[in-house]
């Protein structure tokens, strides 16, 4: 019974410092591994400070506000009529020009991109006569543009309220046939759209990131609540429809005439 006592006393003493050792050897493992992170951690640290010095704005935004030099205004001046600021919506139509959300919420446009949008709205408006061109604006915030547009160009337009049916109902005494309509919100100006869509005219509009631009023909992406911001869209149609038309217009076409107070206005952060 000795015998097997002290055998068994020296297995379990064997099997102590094993796992002692076995320990030990964790250990020295896990402080192996940490040097190593540690190391690999300074490493990746020196980078991070050269990555410090890098302008990110311009990094991330490749195709924002101050890398496209060639725009219509200053890049600036979009800024100062908000014409970059959506809503909180962004509809899958007009996903495609938004740039990003700030942090309140607000979707922004990819302003390089408006600007590019713009040409082609007026493009695709100069191709069209003022007389064969409705405007429709049933929101305030765009009525002294939209007023000042037809007074320099010619074109006929519906502010407050559109007469539904001129275009649709040959028996109405103001029944009207163009070629283009042109509106400021598909939603707000939906009458005007839906007559246009009855009778197969083109529709031009004004879309914010909340739109559907379901019958719309050609869109004119940007803030279409704010009177600066629609200011800013009406001056430059004015400005370049009236030089591509040979209108003449009594002096310079001034964005001061389409929004109030342009002067004093700042660029929202």
């Amino acid at each position: 019974m000795a015998k097997k006592t002290d055998k068994k006393e020296e297995s379990e003493s064997k099997e102590v410092v094993e796992t002692k050792e076995e320990v030990k050897d964790t250990k020295e493992d896990k402080k192996a591994k940490l040097a190593k992170l540690l190391e690999k951690a300074k490493k990746l640290e020196g980078k991070v400070e050269e990555v410090k010095d890098i302008d990110l704005k311009k990094k991330v935004k490749p195709q924002e506000e101050h890398d496209k030099k060639d725009t219509l205004v200053p890049m600036d001046d979009y800024l100062k009529s908000s014409i970059h600021l959506g809503t909180r919506v962004i509809t899958p139509d007009m996903r495609k020009f938004v740039y990003r959300r700030r942090a309140d919420g607000l979707a922004v446009f990819n302003t390089a991109l408006l600007d590019d949008m713009l040409r082609e709205g007026i493009e695709y408006l100069s191709k069209f006569e003022p007389k064969d061109i409705i405007l429709v604006c049933k929101r305030e915030a765009g009525w002294k543009a939209a007023n000042k547009f037809a007074e320099i160009t010619g074109v006929r337009t519906f502010t407050k309220k559109y007469p539904a049916g001129i275009l649709t109902n040959t028996n109405l005494e103001n029944f009207t046939e163009t070629e283009l309509i042109f509106i400021c919100d598909p939603w707000l100006d939906k009458n005007a759209l839906m007559d246009a869509n009855r009778v197969h005219i083109p529709v031009l509009s004004i879309c914010d990131t909340n739109n559907l631009a379901n019958g719309v023909t050609k869109i004119i992406p940007g803030n279409n609540k704010s009177a600066k911001s629609l200011g800013m869209i009406f001056f430059l149609l004015a400005k370049f429809y009236t030089e591509k038309h040979n209108i003449k217009v009594d002096g310079e076409i001034k964005v001061q005439d389409f929004v109030d107070d342009w002067d004093n206005l700042q660029a929202p952060k």
